[in-house]
């Protein structure tokens, strides 16, 4: 029963990510950590680590420099996606020091899904629309 959550619940998540990054701005560090992140995450939801392990400072090194990148006047919500944008570098840097370390399959599976929901957290303040519309 845990794992039909589990696949029910990544299927979602993939359907959502389909349909987010179909919406992303044009945010090129934004794009450059989604295409590493989709090149790790979704075979480590077949059970291949392989490709995170062998990736995972370029995760790192693409986190930060999203980070550090000067962020388009079409965000609204400046000082929330700042906020993630901390929190997704700083998550990305200590998996790349855990795989370094050897960590189990399972903590890093519970690390990379931790990781990829703050993706889509950012994703979706990157492509929140303020609403102007105040009627009284």
């Amino acid at each position: 029963m845990k794992q039909i959550k589990l696949i029910l619940a990544l299927g979602l998540l993939l359907i959502t990510a389909n349909l987010s990054y179909a919406q992303m701005s044009d945010w090129k560090q934004q794009k450059d950590f989604h295409a590493v992140m989709s090149k790790t995450f979704h075979p480590a939801e077949e059970g291949n680590y392989q490709p995170i392990k062998t990736r995972s400072a370029e995760l790192a090194a693409k986190a930060a420099a999203w980070k550090n990148s000067a962020m388009p006047e079409s965000i609204q919500n400046k000082k929330e996606v700042k906020k993630t944008l901390k929190k997704l570098s700083k998550d990305a840097g200590k998996l790349d020091r855990k795989i370094k370390n050897g960590v189990s399959d399972e903590v890093l599976k519970t690390d990379l899904i931790a990781l990829h929901d703050t993706f889509h957290t950012l994703v979706g303040l990157c492509n929140a629309k303020e609403d102007h519309n105040h009627e009284h």
